[in-house]
């Protein structure tokens, strides 16, 4: 059975695409960042200042056309030519790799700088601020095999532009590519729950990992940042379960601690109270004072308990009640 190209899209979902879609636009930006940097665009051949200056000469050489000038005429035409194609600028944080009949030259820039045209090209105008590299690592298996997704952030720069043209044809796709396989070998040698907690310490590694690489083509790296580690929806629930499982048994624990503390003031109480019948008496005294000062209030006590208190019965204890009432009421 032949399934339509559209329908297997269908079934893909939409976790499927949403990841499909941002796959494409960070290669559309990896595509630009490669097409304004190695390259350097328009910028390579003309730039505002060069235009102004062959304008300006231009219209000099016109001039000294109509006054019949002709010498300084084609002088003027050729270096508003000389102007057009070899005035250069680079901004402050560029810098610019001149080629001199397709040999490396030198590293101009910033600012303006003039080459001559024909002998010398700018190949590439290089970035040499801070860039920033999403690295994303899917279904990777931990040490104790568990697939995570894990992404990350990549902060690096190019310090030295010479090494970077002439060492590595596409840095871009080398560092991401880089950073991607090195995230999954830490992710491989490390467990979940370190994953998890020691975030610093995996971003630390990595960092060393790739510096070693990047090094030799004039790029540092100069951090890795975890963003995210996702595990499975299943897993997820258990260590839910496992936690709240976890958290019970020290509630047990620590209740359990309480009540043989409580125990154990109470053997120390009873051997405070052993062979001293008038402290003991004045203890129960004291207790049942407590429990029926409140007004309103109504105590049950057995009689043998009375009779060891020496109360006189029911008409001691009812005695008692109500003077404490009347204390109270006082």
């Amino acid at each position: 059975m032949i399934i339509p190209v559209t329908a297997r899209k269908r079934r893909r979902g939409p976790k499927k695409e949403d990841e499909e879609q941002t796959q494409t636009s960070r290669s559309r930006s990896d595509a630009l960042h490669l097409e304004n940097d190695l390259r350097g665009g328009a910028r390579r051949y003309i730039n505002g200042v060069s235009l102004a200056a062959f304008v300006i000469l231009m219209l000099a050489a016109s001039g000294a056309g109509a006054a019949k000038l002709p010498w300084v005429a084609g002088g003027l035409l050729l270096l508003a030519i000389l102007a057009l194609f070899g005035i250069k600028v680079a901004n402050q944080w560029e810098k610019a790799v001149v080629l001199r009949f397709g040999k490396f030259s030198s590293l101009r820039g910033p600012g303006l700088f003039f080459i001559i045209p024909v002998v010398d090209e700018i190949s590439h105008l290089i970035d040499q601020r801070v860039r920033v590299t999403d690295v994303t690592a899917e279904s990777a298996l931990t040490r104790d095999t568990v697939p995570v997704d894990v992404d990350a952030i990549v902060f690096w720069t190019v310090w030295d532009a010479q090494k970077s043209v002439l060492e590595v044809s596409d840095y871009f796709t080398a560092i991401a590519m880089s950073a991607q396989t090195a995230l999954r070998e830490s992710i491989g040698r490390a467990e979940l729950a370190s994953m998890i907690t020691e975030r610093e310490r995996l971003g630390i590694e990595l960092r060393r990992i790739l510096d070693e690489k990047t090094n030799p083509w004039g790029i540092t790296v100069h951090s890795v940042e975890i963003r995210d580690v996702k595990i499975p929806q299943a897993l997820e629930d258990a260590m839910s379960r496992q936690a709240q499982a976890e958290r019970e048994r020290q509630a047990r624990i620590i209740l359990g601690t309480a009540e043989t503390e409580i125990a154990s003031r109470f053997v120390t109480a009873g051997k405070e109270y052993e062979n001293r019948p008038v402290a003991l008496h004045l203890r129960a005294m004291n207790m049942l004072y407590e429990a029926i000062k409140e007004k309103g209030s109504m105590v049950i006590v057995p009689s043998s308990a009375v009779e060891t208190m020496g109360l006189g019965g029911m008409a001691g204890l009812t005695s008692l009640g109500g003077s404490m009432t009347k204390e109270t009421a006082g």
